[in-house]
């Protein structure tokens, strides 16, 4: 089924009942100008989904963040740049509850009713102090048109901010989905070195929520990749205050389905512009592997061929390099038959039945002279399938994370 969303401008703040602000409170240093703290509130409390790092390393605001997330309703989301908070012992803990303590304070409300969120450098203790004094500004400064200043407040490697808001029809009104991320280095599945919030003004039960959110999450945010590292970081969260009027969204409502591919239309343009945004990237690259016998077969082999470094080199290279493909699908556990495998790249056959294709090599090369193309693989074993976006690596790539 298609489903008609109509794109508008706001950010997370384009649902009904949401403000934001952003504020600079001296965390990035006097070398790295713009806001470094940001602030999200719903004016009614809202329920919450998330979903964390599988990192077993867990920066101190990720171990807040989960346990405050378990409450029946939340009224923000506090977010800083330039320090990750992690690796920081009971003092980073500490930190994070402060960070949410100043907002509840602020705000009148509980402590556990605000979230935390951090990124930057890791292994820096928290200037908490800071944050504490600047959070009076915040409150004073927030705007429901700010959804903008929160997304360029939370970038640290990011070249552009990431945002992005959609409406359709309910019941003769209109839900919103607003959303906002960061993310450019340190990107691999199960989540990535991003973070990612989304705000709705649907009525939903917290328990549809996470599981509309997770679902959308695993479709999006865990089908990205850059560089094959994971962050300790990682959070995506989804607020929804029901300001809409429209009725509860329940599974047998005929606007559940809509909901759940609204979440999903903006978790994949935001996932899709983290990609984009890959430190130091020439090369945008979705790879897609169908006809796999299982679902966890066509994952694998689109992962293992998109964490390739031997790719992501030809890539730069513009060298059509299919047998490097070739390689990544045979270690990568999913079953394959080779003489039944076809690669195309941007749909130009270049193997068929596991061997090389006639399709002259300087076609090939042609397509991978492009910034965007697709590598599609074809193991004829099933009708499984699963797409990746990824990228290319660059000497920048190299240069830019040579030191922080």
């Amino acid at each position: 089924m298609a489903f008609a969303f109509t794109e508008i401008n706001g950010g997370v703040t384009a649902p009904r009942g949401f403000r934001a602000a952003a504020v600079r409170c001296g965390i990035k240093g006097e070398t790295k100008p713009g806001p470094d703290l940001a602030l999200i509130v719903s004016d009614v409390p809202a329920v919450a989904a998330a979903t964390f790092t599988t990192n077993r390393i867990k920066a101190a605001p990720v171990r807040v963040s989960a346990s405050h997330v378990r409450s029946a309703d939340i009224r923000a989301v506090v977010v800083n740049s330039g320090n990750a908070n992690a690796c920081t012992g009971t003092t980073g803990i500490q930190s994070a509850k402060r960070m949410a303590k100043a907002v509840g304070h602020n705000g009148h409300w509980r402590e556990r009713q605000t979230l935390v969120c951090s990124t930057g450098r890791i292994g820096r203790q928290l200037p908490i102090e800071k944050i504490e004094v600047a959070i009076p500004e915040l409150f004073a400064g927030l705007d429901s048109q700010a959804g903008s200043a929160f997304a360029r407040a939370i970038m640290t490697s990011d070249t552009f901010h990431k945002e992005i808001a959609i409406e359709f029809p309910v019941s003769g009104k209109t839900i919103r989905i607003g959303g906002a991320a960061k993310g450019a280095g340190m990107i691999d599945p199960n989540m990535a070195t991003m973070l990612c919030f989304v705000t709705t003004d649907a009525t939903i039960e917290k328990r549809e929520l996470q599981r509309l959110f997770l679902h959308s999450v695993e479709q999006s945010f865990n089908c990205i990749t850059v560089d094959g590292d994971m962050s300790t970081n990682d959070t995506a969260i989804c607020l929804a205050n029901g300001q809409a009027g429209v009725p509860a969204l329940t599974p047998d409502h005929q606007s559940y389905e809509t909901f759940g591919e609204g979440l999903n239309f903006v978790t994949r343009n935001l996932a899709r512009m983290i990609v984009e945004d890959g430190e130091g990237v020439s090369k945008f690259v979705e790879v897609h592997v169908k006809g796999a016998a299982t679902y966890q077969d066509a994952r694998k082999a689109a992962e293992a061929i998109a964490n390739s470094n031997l790719l992501k080199c030809s890539w730069y290279g513009e060298d059509p390099n299919w047998g490097r493909i070739m390689a990544a699908v045979g270690y990568s556990s999913a079953k394959v038959r080779e003489e039944m495998l076809d690669i195309f790249l941007d749909g130009v056959v270049a193997v068929e039945h596991g061997m090389a294709s006639s399709t002259p090599p300087e076609k090939l090369k042609e397509i991978l002279e492009n910034e965007k193309f697709t590598v599609t693989v074809d193991l004829h074993l099933g009708s499984a399938e699963y797409k990746v976006f990824t990228t290319d690596l660059t000497p920048e790539y190299v240069r830019l994370n040579m030191a922080e």
